[in-house]
């Protein structure tokens, strides 16, 4: 990729009224219900099934749309626990086609998770300059600190550190600033961004 194409792609639109208004949130139940099927998967004492079970339950009683049922299945999919990466890459398929049936006003919330999950296929697979573009298109439609910090992370792991400070140094510089110190505490506690800690605690 086009490193100076992607500078643009992201610091091109920090000024944009759309990079500044916030995404539309989840509603209270959707969130709450995301938040206990992610506790769960973490937890290293419940296996894949009870997992897959909530997230069914949850769908069946209506909390989960369509969208937000594929991407919990997608994740769960690509997760240790299941590591399953041909049927994440379906349940990213569906998504997509369940947010274009969907529409709404998180259309674009739903195919920027559609793309951010692809995006995490390639990774775990090593395919990191495949990764970036998902992650790129992925900011490009939902404009936050976790899909700059996905961009961040394959620079990194595509040995690009100097490029990934520039782009850190750049954003910071020109984001808001509840956003940066979203990324900010994103670079503090993930490992895949520990090269970055520097610039943020300069």
């Amino acid at each position: 990729m086009n490193y100076e194409e992607l500078f643009e792609r992201i610091l091109g639109r920090v000024d944009e009224d759309s990079y500044l208004a916030s995404i539309r949130p989840l509603a209270p139940g959707q969130r709450q219900a995301l938040q206990e099927i992610e506790q769960l998967r973490k937890n290293p004492d419940v296996s894949a099934q009870v997992v897959r079970a909530l997230i069914e339950q949850q769908h069946t009683a209506g909390v989960l749309d369509r969208p937000l049922y594929y991407s919990a299945l997608h994740v769960l999919a690509a997760s240790p626990k299941v590591k399953d990466y041909a049927e994440a890459a379906r349940y990213a398929a569906a998504q997509e086609m369940a947010a274009l049936d969907l529409g709404g006003p998180r259309l674009s919330a739903n195919l920027a998770s559609v793309e951010r999950h692809r995006g995490v296929l390639a990774f775990l697979q090593g395919h990191y300059g495949v990764a970036l573009d998902y992650f790129s298109r992925a900011f490009e439609r939902e404009h936050n600190a976790m899909n700059l910090s996905n961009v961040l992370a394959t620079l990194l792991r595509l040995g690009d550190e100097e490029e990934a400070v520039a782009l850190l140094r750049q954003v910071r510089g020109a984001l808001p600033a509840a956003l940066v110190a979203q990324l900010d505490a994103l670079v503090e506690s993930d490992p895949d961004l520990s090269l970055l800690r520097a610039e943020v605690l300069s």
